[in-house]
């Protein structure tokens, strides 16, 4: 456990062992290039991938983050299973389903895609980051989104709009869709840019207050 200021939520990477009702959460999961053990890997492409700067990025006096270094190898769906079990244990602990929102960028909003449907039963805030590829619309068209939605996507980058995800969705309790034009591809999400950071972190204390 870390924190990145001192003004700040606290910044964890593993399940926090004391959980406080009245508090907030929101979980972040990285995309694929950073599964293993090396927290700046760097795509030849889109450059390096500054998951500790996103973490401090995102952390926010109102709200705890949650990010978790996924292990080379990670099966998605197993993943998946065990971060919406972690939501479960917030709500056990009486955390309110609208102060948990679950964040991920590329492999990691696969992952969150899945989380949201898994949770089906309680749902919570769920923003997916050049989350609706090919895998997410096209290949996996069982997986269905609950809860308030927030999709975010860049323009140039080959992951767009979530509106198909959407439509096929009916226990969604709202939606934003909201596009970013830096030029940047997928690279965009790879480290922590004001065009994405910010309406996030509004969306997510906007939906958790």
């Amino acid at each position: 456990m870390f924190s990145s200021f001192s003004f700040a939520g606290e910044v964890y990477d593993k399940f926090p062992e004391q959980i406080e009702a009245n508090e907030k959460y929101v979980f972040y999961s990285h995309g694929f290039i950073v599964e293993g053990t090396n927290p700046t890997p760097k795509n030849e492409r889109w450059g390096v991938y500054e998951f500790p700067a996103i973490k401090e990025s995102l952390a926010d006096s109102q709200y705890n983050l949650i990010a978790y270094h996924r292990p080379k190898g990670t099966d998605p769906f197993v993943h998946a299973k065990s971060l919406a079990n972690d939501v479960r244990k917030l709500l056990k602990k009486g955390v309110a389903a609208n102060h948990i929102t679950i964040i991920g960028f590329s492999r990691g909003a696969f992952i969150t895609s899945l989380t949201s449907h898994y949770l089906e039963e309680t749902p919570v805030n769920t923003v997916l980051l050049a989350g609706c590829g090919r895998i997410v619309s096209n290949k996996y068209s069982d997986i269905k989104m609950n809860g308030a939605f927030l999709s975010i996507y860049e323009t140039t980058d080959g992951a767009v709009t979530c509106e198909k995800l959407k439509n096929r969705s009916p226990q969604l309790t709202s939606f934003d869709e909201i596009s970013i034009t830096t030029g940047e591809e997928h690279g965009a999400f790879y480290r922590p840019m004001p065009e994405w950071v910010v309406p996030v972190k509004q969306w997510v204390v906007e939906k958790s207050s």
